[in-house]
């Protein structure tokens, strides 16, 4: 599991929702195995709102405080906090439905798309601010591009909007039953924050100034559900994949101590995934790889189990069982790109020849598959120099400078790139757009 920092995507999506307060650093938590649970919990009710699940990606935010937002049409935004506090799949599914709705009714489109037509400087702040901080890992500059990107254009471009509130509503019902989703779920996440607006701004949790919450809200809600009884199907899948992802995150968000107390006698799958989890934040490695050998011999064939291991075998400094794990889980799923970032940094670790060369091939496929990972970049850097490519190696460096918004560093690095490749090349043609994009 890895954390990207995110400094400005707090503004952004304070921006998006109406709320008016300086840019802080938050932090996304990406791990392939929770993304992959929450998109299986996804997927039924993006179909229903005729959105296609490969496209929109379900993201953690690494926050305590209950929320969950869009900042545009390809990600839905959890916070880990609201997902720790959710009690079932349905619950999670009742809030991937009603952001979903967000995106399916266009609430997103129009904004953004009165928000590029603006010539309002402000508005034109947060757009860039908006586009930086989506497409990188780290976007520091852009926290200093949005700071000051507050006032009438926020809320002329992004508050929510009572009308858009009952609309998903609505819709996220619709979808729901669709997808034979218990609507009743939805109901249950709204009574969580029943009683916020009753509190101070400061003391609320964030979704209840995002998502206002009137008691006629509620009860119209109510309402639809009453009128729409659902015909929910087999939810036992769904069951497991939320265990699983509220399982991991739990096991590395909360205290070892606190998570063994629960799971000491679990002799679930998932049960024993959270005690190898805890015992590795122990530095315990002979009780966290035992059972993750345990684990592993029942599930030979889990890529994501297989990428733990080899995560925990790298962390405890054993880079050549680390390899071999990250090798088993990339020949289960090789086109996860977290997964073949951990086996290219397994590979610099192992530090030969061999699995310098391998890195590099390896991390360049991550890379394409997802071009976004200041952290593939780092390590692809890393690899290239190892190589004997200074050049490209210089590249990677200011790719990765430019995701993270650091634009003086990134034009040194696009500038010694462009002097070391060969003059027209593919590669050198992107050191010129780095220089293009940060001038």
């Amino acid at each position: 599991m890895r954390l990207s920092i995110l400094p400005l995507l707090v503004c952004g999506w304070v921006a998006l929702m109406g709320l008016f307060q300086p840019a802080q650093a938050v932090s996304l938590i990406r791990d392939a195995d929770i993304e992959h649970s929450l998109d299986q919990l996804a997927a039924p009710i993006l179909r229903a709102a005729g959105l296609n699940p490969n496209r929109v990606r379900i993201l953690v935010v690494n926050e305590s405080s209950l929320n969950a937002f869009v900042l545009g049409n390809d990600a839905i935004f959890i916070h880990s906090g609201l997902l720790q506090r959710l009690g079932s799949a349905a619950e999670v599914q009742a809030v991937i439905a009603h952001e979903a709705a967000h995106i399916a009714n266009g609430h997103i489109s129009r904004r953004l798309s009165n928000l590029r037509g603006s010539r309002n400087g402000a508005a034109f702040g947060i757009a860039l601010a908006l586009a930086v901080a989506l497409a990188s890992d780290n976007a520091q500059a852009a926290g200093g591009v949005a700071a000051g990107a507050a006032g009438a254009a926020q809320r002329q471009f992004f508050a929510h909007t009572r009308a858009e509130e009952a609309a998903a509503d609505q819709s996220s019902i619709r979808f729901m039953l669709a997808a034979g989703v218990d609507p009743e779920a939805a109901t249950r996440v709204l009574e969580i924050f029943r009683g916020q607006e009753a509190l101070s701004q400061s003391r609320q949790d964030p979704y209840a100034r995002t998502h206002p919450l009137t008691s006629d809200r509620i009860r119209t809600l109510r309402g639809l559900v009453a009128a729409n009884p659902g015909r929910p199907t087999d939810a036992s899948s769904a069951d497991f994949w939320f265990a699983r992802a509220q399982g991991k995150l739990s096991a590395w968000t909360q205290s070892p101590s606190w998570t063994l107390r629960r799971v000491r006698n679990d002799t679930t799958a998932i049960g024993t995934m959270r005690r190898a989890v805890a015992y590795h934040r122990q530095a315990d490695a002979n009780n966290a790889i035992r059972n993750m050998q345990a684990l592993l011999q029942q599930y030979p064939n889990d890529a994501y189990w297989h990428e733990l291991f080899g995560q925990i075998l790298l962390e405890s400094r054993q880079p050549g069982p680390a390899v071999q794990s990250y090798r088993n889980a990339v020949n289960l799923n090789g086109n996860e790109p977290l997964i073949l970032g951990g086996y290219g940094r397994a590979l610099l670790a192992l530090n030969t020849a061999d699995s310098n060369a391998q890195a590099v091939r390896t991390l360049e496929r991550a890379r394409a598959l997802d071009g976004q990972s200041s952290a593939v970049l780092r390590d692809l850097g890393q690899a290239y120099a190892r190589t004997g490519q200074p050049g490209l190696a210089s590249l990677a460096t200011a790719e990765r400078y430019a995701l993270q918004g650091r634009i003086n560093d990134a034009i040194v690095h696009a500038t010694r790139a462009a002097d070391r490749l060969p003059r027209g090349s593919a590669s050198w043609q992107r050191a010129q757009d780095v220089l293009s994009a940060a001038q």
